[in-house]
């Protein structure tokens, strides 16, 4: 197990890389290549119902917005974050998640894995995942997808063999009905910093069991900060054999693994 994941490397857990000036003008990062060759180009048809996905759910509509650059996976991600939301912020569970995911890329084997982000945010696990390889769904309540889907198309078009899809997801509500098992299997289940002080722990728990299939991996990193999150890790051992992957003291972060208890 990992003792302690780095807060020195970029796009590691400390503060994000930046820009001489300041915030990174998502407008000026240069020249890109105009088709990956891990992917197909741009205008073919494989992309073509994902393109949809991220382009489906309207503009957020938020104040005032920065933009934050990390680094993983050798690219440069630029995040459009906001303070008015909790869900258009990067908070410290997602850069621990992306670390970890990068650097355990093929003991993961991520290439072509379907995942889930429940509660994706402002979108920066799911971008990583995506570079890394895999096929992708970004999920989170709807004040938040118009934000979550610009960073993704952003950061995603053109260097990732397979353009993530965005989703609707509301915990515990219409989960067969949205998202039917007959047809929504995924290798991997991510959240990150997703337990903290409300009122919707049973309602995430219940939505962590329901897309837990046999052969499904829950990946889940989260800053500990209240009594509550400890009292939902209890729950969460008690339906999942979990297994702590890494962990920092400093920063009271942990990603833990969880295999559904089937019997």
């Amino acid at each position: 197990m990992d003792g302690c994941l780095s807060s020195q490397r970029p796009g590691g857990l400390g503060e994000a890389p930046r820009t001489p000036g300041g915030w990174l003008d998502a407008d000026k990062e240069g020249p890109l290549q105009e088709d990956d060759p891990r992917g197909p180009p741009r205008d073919s048809p494989e992309r073509e119902p994902s393109l949809h996905s991220l382009q489906m759910f309207a503009p957020t509509d938020y104040a005032s917005y920065t933009q934050e650059n990390y680094l993983y996976a050798g690219k440069k991600i630029v995040i459009q974050e906001s303070i008015e939301s909790y869900g258009a912020v990067v908070w410290p569970g997602a850069t621990a998640l992306c670390q970890y995911l990068e650097e355990h890329t093929e003991e993961l084997n991520l290439q072509n894995a379907k995942i889930l982000e429940i509660g994706a945010g402002p979108g920066l696990v799911s971008i990583v995942a995506s570079i890394l390889g895999a096929q992708v769904t970004a999920t989170d309540l709807p004040d938040v997808l118009g934000n979550l889907q610009h960073n993704l198309l952003k950061n995603t078009l053109k260097c990732a063999a397979h353009l993530p899809d965005v989703k609707e997801l509301v915990w515990g509500e219409d989960l067969e009905k949205n998202f039917p098992k007959s047809t929504c299997y995924y290798d991997y289940v991510v959240a990150s910093d997703v337990v903290y002080h409300h009122y919707f722990l049973d309602k995430l728990l219940t939505t962590m069991v329901y897309f837990s299939q046999p052969g499904t991996v829950l990946l889940w990193a989260n800053k500990f900060r209240f009594s509550t999150d400890y009292e939902f890790l209890d729950k969460f051992k008690q339906v999942f054999d979990t297994t702590l992957l890494a962990e920092c003291s400093e920063s009271s972060i942990k990603i833990l693994k969880g295999i559904l208890k089937w019997d």
